[in-house]
């Protein structure tokens, strides 16, 4: 088994995975991005034929998304589309994060419509969700789930949130005009110097004391709605303890070959085997 935690994982997936291929080894790993997964899964018949398992998304992305929107279905069975939400309260962002951010500028947002991904602008949607502890305005973003989350469920229309201040929603949703620029190696250059000039990502206190909020809503064709929150450790802490949850699953033999999602091969209360996390149904 080899654990891949080396983002931007546009970099690095792609090379990890053929070797898994050639040499027969289990593959894992915390990516989060997209365009990451649906490539791991254009793997999934060499990885059938080798007999291994390509499982991305094992760290926060997306272990509690993945696992609230399997437990939406099997609330709602004949669902059509799925909103999901995260926050973070008290927390920051990583080295890696960052700079997978930096790498999205200029490249806009995503959704699921009728199965297929569909380009947005980023932010283009928005909304106030209440995560039970507080009421939080999020918006729109190319969140994990848009590929996972349909593998997960099948579930056709798939929409994905983080929350943000309302006024740098504002601001993004006039990065349109200021794409070409941010595209720009210049611009790109100096926000990488900004970020390394950071820490390499939330310290140890800041971790111990930060929650990390999710919430998901399903509906079916009758308007009929199921919604549920899940509220757990934070984001990097979850990262840890889920990814070697699964992998002491991968090495007890607990393994599929061939592409899979979190909660698809492990169920929806997956997470719940994770220390601190708490789930409740609060509507439907």
């Amino acid at each position: 088994l080899v654990v891949n935690a080396a983002g931007p994982f546009v970099f690095t997936a792609d090379q990890m995975v053929k070797a898994c291929l050639q040499t027969g080894t289990h593959y894992i790993d915390i990516n989060g991005d997209i365009d990451v997964f649906e490539q791991i899964k254009s793997f999934d018949a060499a990885a059938k034929e080798a007999g291994i398992m390509l499982l991305p998304g094992a760290g926060f992305d997306v272990v509690p998304t993945d696992c609230l929107a399997l437990f939406l279905k099997s609330l709602l069975p004949d669902a059509n589309s799925l909103k999901l939400a995260f926050a973070t309260l008290g927390g920051a962002i990583s080295h890696g994060t960052a700079m997978s951010m930096l790498l999205k500028l200029g490249k806009g947002g995503a959704v699921r419509k009728e199965g297929k991904i569909v380009r947005l602008p980023l932010g283009k949607k928005s909304m106030t969700v209440d995560f039970g502890m507080k009421k939080i305005f999020v918006m729109s973003i190319p969140w994990g789930d848009v590929s996972t989350a349909y593998h997960t469920t099948a579930i056709p229309d798939i929409e994905a949130y983080t929350s943000i201040k309302p006024w740098i929603h504002r601001l993004l949703k006039l990065q349109y005009f200021f794409n070409p620029l941010l595209k720009t190696s210049v611009v790109r250059n100096y926000i990488a110097k900004k970020i390394n000039s950071r820490p390499a990502g939330p310290t140890d206190a800041m971790r111990e004391k930060a929650i990390s909020l999710v919430w998901g809503t399903a509906k079916n064709a009758n308007n009929q709605t199921v919604t549920a929150r899940l509220r757990g450790p934070e984001g990097y802490t979850l990262t840890a303890i889920a990814t070697l949850l699964i992998a002491k699953k991968v090495l007890d033999g607990n393994i599929t070959p061939g592409y899979q999602t979190p909660a698809g091969k492990y169920g929806a209360d997956l997470i719940m085997e994770i220390p601190g996390v708490t789930r409740e149904v609060v509507a439907g």
